[in-house]
Order: C-alpha cells, then sequence, then structure tokens
C-alpha cells in the first residue's frame, strides 16, 4: 500500500461563512469517503439549520455508488432538501443534471461552473475561501 492511498478524497475548504460548507473532491470517492461526508454534513446541520455548499472536483474520477447502503444515500438526500439552501459544483464533470432527478421535487438550489468560473460560484454564495498558513 502506497502513503497516498490513504488520503481522504474530500478536503474542507476553511472559508470566511460559517454556514457555508465547502469542500474540494479530490481523485476517486470510496464509500468510505462518502460516509465521512455525510458526517460531516451532519455537524454542519448540527450548527445551522441551513447551509450552503460548494464543492470543487479536482481530477475527479468516480464515486463507489454501489458500495454505499441505500439507507445512507436516503438518509443523506432526505437531510440536504431539510438543509442546504444553495450548492455551487465547480469543475467537471458537471453533475448538476443528476443531482436534479435524484433530489426530486424538491431540491435544494444547484449551480455548476467550469474551474475558469471558481470566483464566480465564490460570489454567488457571498464568501470566499481563507488562505491555509
Amino acid at each position: 500500500m502506497n502513503f497516498l492511498d490513504s488520503v481522504p478524497a474530500i478536503r474542507r475548504i476553511d472559508t470566511n461563512r460559517e454556514d457555508l460548507f465547502a469542500i474540494d473532491v479530490v481523485g476517486h470517492v470510496t464509500a468510505a469517503d462518502a460516509e465521512n461526508l455525510f458526517g460531516l454534513l451532519e455537524a454542519a446541520y448540527a450548527l445551522h439549520s441551513k447551509i450552503d455548499v460548494l464543492v470543487r472536483l479536482v481530477d475527479h474520477d468516480g464515486v463507489d455508488w454501489a458500495d454505499m447502503s441505500d439507507e445512507t444515500l436516503e438518509q443523506g438526500t432526505a437531510h440536504a432538501v431539510a438543509h442546504v439552501g444553495r450548492c455551487a459544483a465547480i469543475g467537471e464533470p458537471d453533475w448538476i443534471p443528476y443531482a436534479q432527478g435524484f433530489f426530486a421535487a424538491s431540491l435544494p438550489e444547484l449551480r455548476h461552473f467550469t474551474a475558469q468560473d471558481e470566483a464566480a460560484a465564490w460570489q454567488w454564495l457571498g464568501a470566499s475561501p481563507i488562505a491555509q498558513t
């Protein structure tokens, strides 16, 4: 096993908004990464009844959806509908059409931005990343 094999695909981005949940999704997302993501979201929902979400895809290489339990996916979807106001997705692929079908009628406001338009995504959410020192 290479030491890089254990690097999580989901990485938090610090922002200037407490009610914005921002992440990088890097490479391939395993079921364990997705479970971790749902846990992080639950913590954000506990702090704020409504949040906005920013997802930046970096060298995205798929998600192991088949390895996740149906219960986890159903619960994650229901909680997102209840707690997420807006979601900006940056980068490729554009998964917004898939998410719109997944969320059915009562979905958060979803918008896709290319990597070149990342600044517009941050502006749309009224936020900015905080540089790591």
